[in-house]
């Protein structure tokens, strides 16, 4: 056994599932994508190819030997039968229980061991790669189901339909190819009956097959439809029962699963009638073959072993037709799935690091936005060539009313986005030509709807500093007070404290608590540059007061960009920033701006209880 693990382990190391994939995006084209995956592999596929061909010629090598064998025995006296023959036989039995055994053992290790987990894994792991370089646009226009499914999809469709096209292309063309010349050799006239058929079995899969491919390509599309509806209802689970929509939700799932089943019903129409056509023709195939073959034998044209021969021969060629459109269906239908797959895969990011970029490298905290524009797209609207200058260690705040473009302006500033004009300084560096890890790992940022990985505690606190030694995530909890809650949650598996894990998003945890390991990983990460969208929007003012000296804290030393509308929060800023419609309309202090009676006056006086109107608030 240790050797046979030898074994499997030398085959399983011939493809490198986390070998990273060349420069750029894979191509867009489905049988570029194809070629770039498959060159990545191409010395395992050679070898499957070679194997391949010789498998093939010694399976139709074994009906030869029927045929020899059933004309010896005719013409050979049964008491010398062995003797005359024994040295033919024996070569028989080595190819036989030899050589066919060991190429398809090495068949096999190529296929199941190399191809299979190696190929489908490595073009999931590059998809991943590449789509998880993707900007912020890209995952908000899509399902998180969806894209996912793509993703795990596209290699196991990928790895089935490359390796099923190495399998047919030796059997089709060795079983086709060696029956016409063993046919031959026996009698020309019994080549008739097979090259008809061929021409016939090629017609039809010529009619059929692009029917198959365009139907599984539609099919493909409405299954990751389906796949986007169903986990957009799991996630939301929360707001479907309290709006009490169960059977609204079904039915928009069943929407899908209707267009999923009709489409997969147009697909397997074309299946079932080239099905019942390759049947027919097989049948035609046998009875005029076996016939024929009888009528030569009967007028002395060809021997007993040739009547073997072609009739066990064809009965393979027909068995092997119907494998063949079997593969043909498999073949296109993954190929339909990685077509659909691309979609997501393909697209090339829109937010990339220069050639040249450099990391980021900040001593002071400056910022500055220098006639930043930005439209997601559109015509117009959101940031118009805005200017700001954020001094080293100053605390802003930002205000204004929802759309004003605030949360935008944060997200060009940690490049979730690329300006469409203007640019963005950090002492001095435009953050275009820096590194994205680099310009975002000195930027700590709380948002209001703060998600947590689904993962331990621990290991969402990690994300702030990996390595953090357990004094400085124990500071950090007590910080932001969270080191009341956090050592007596439990988990379903029964994992304490810093180990238990916190669901999807941190559904497990209340949105207070979210928030406060949220502001404990950032008090972690300890950024120069802060950046807080409603930091303790999720917070009773108790506990907003206790963290509060917390934030102080965190806030010493760095420049604070704050988007806020709780008293206690813009009254700390050094200066409030006031936007509307993407500019800057008012600046200064809360006093000077009261004073002032502008838009910030306005909003001020609407407050209730310390919170901006409802509808003002953005």
């Amino acid at each position: 056994m240790p050797g046979g693990l030898v074994l499997f382990r030398l085959f399983e190391s011939l493809i490198d599932p986390f070998r990273n994939a060349p420069d750029g995006p894979p191509p867009a084209g489905l049988l570029r994508f194809y070629a770039w995956h498959l060159r990545q592999v191409w010395p395992v596929f050679a070898a499957l190819l070679v194997v391949g061909f010789f498998v093939a010629l010694i399976e139709v090598a074994m009906f030869a030997f029927i045929g020899r064998i059933v004309d010896m025995a005719a013409t050979t006296p049964a008491a010398s039968f062995f003797a005359e023959h024994g040295r033919t036989l024996t070569w028989m039995a080595l190819l036989v229980l030899v050589a066919r055994p060991l190429l398809n053992a090495l068949h096999d290790l190529l296929l199941n061991q190399a191809v299979s987990p190696g190929l489908a894994n490595r073009v999931r792991w590059q998809s991943h790669r590449h789509v998880l370089g993707q900007s912020l646009g890209f995952f908000q226009g899509d399902f998180a189901g969806r894209i996912a499914n793509r993703i795990m999809q596209s290699g196991a469709a990928l790895r089935e339909s490359a390796s099923q096209v190495v399998e047919a292309i030796w059997y089709v063309t060795v079983y086709t190819g060696s029956a016409i010349w063993l046919f031959a050799d026996a009698d020309w006239r019994l080549t008739v009956p097979i090259a008809i058929w061929i021409v016939a079995y090629l017609a039809t899969l010529w009619i059929f097959v692009p029917r198959i491919k365009t139907r599984a390509a539609d099919g493909s599309v409405a299954r990751s439809r389906l796949m986007g509806r169903i986990v957009d209802g799991y996630t939301n689970i929360m707001t479907l029962k309290l709006f009490a929509h169960s059977e609204q939700e079904a039915a928009y799932a069943r929407e899908a699963v209707a267009e999923t089943a009709a489409r997969h019903r147009r697909m397997t129409r074309a299946i079932s009638g080239m099905d019942v056509t390759v049947s027919t023709l097989n049948g035609l195939l046998v009875t005029a073959t076996t016939g024929f073959a009888l009528w030569l034998w009967s007028i002395g044209s060809v021997s007993v072993g040739a009547i073997a021969l072609t009739t066990g021969l064809v009965i393979r060629i027909i068995n092997m037709s119907g494998w063949i459109m079997w593969v043909v269906n498999g073949i296109f239908e993954n190929v339909g799935t990685v077509q659909d797959s691309l979609e997501t895969i393909a697209p090339a990011r829109t937010v990339v690091d220069r050639p040249e970029a450099r990391a980021l490298v900040v001593a002071r905290g400056e910022v500055r936005f220098e006639q930043a524009t930005f439209h997601y797209g559109r015509t117009g609207g959101v940031i118009e060539g805005l200017d700001l200058h954020v001094r080293p260690g100053e605390k802003i705040g930002l205000v204004g009313p929802s759309g004003a473009g605030k949360t935008t302006l944060m997200n060009l500033l940690l490049r979730l986005y690329d300006l469409e004009g203007g640019r963005i300084l950090i002492d001095g560096q435009d953050i275009a030509g820096v590194t994205q890890d680099s310009l975002r790992a000195q930027i700590g940022v709380v948002t209001q709807d703060t998600s947590l990985l689904h993962r331990s505690i621990r290991e969402n606190l990690l994300y702030g500093r990996p390595g953090a030694d357990m004094a400085a995530l124990e500071r950090a909890l007590v910080d932001a007070r969270a080191d009341a809650f956090v050592p007596a949650l439990v988990d379903s598996e029964g994992r304490t404290g810093l180990d238990a894990q916190v669901g999807e998003r941190g559904v497990k945890l209340s949105g207070g608590q979210r928030q406060r390991i949220a502001i404990a990983r950032v008090l972690l990460k300890n950024a120069p540059i802060l950046v807080l969208d409603e930091a303790t929007s999720a917070l009773d003012s108790e506990v907003e007061a206790a963290i509060q000296d917390g934030l102080d804290r965190l806030m010493q030393g760095k420049t604070v960009i704050a988007i806020a509308h709780r008293l206690s929060t813009i009254a700390r800023m050094d200066r409030l920033v006031v936007m509307e419609h993407g500019r800057i309309v008012e600046t200064g202090t809360h006093a000077e701006l009261l004073a002032h009676g502008g838009l910030y006056a306005r909003l001020w006086a609407r407050q209730t209880g310390g919170f901006v109107a409802a509808e003002d608030a953005g």
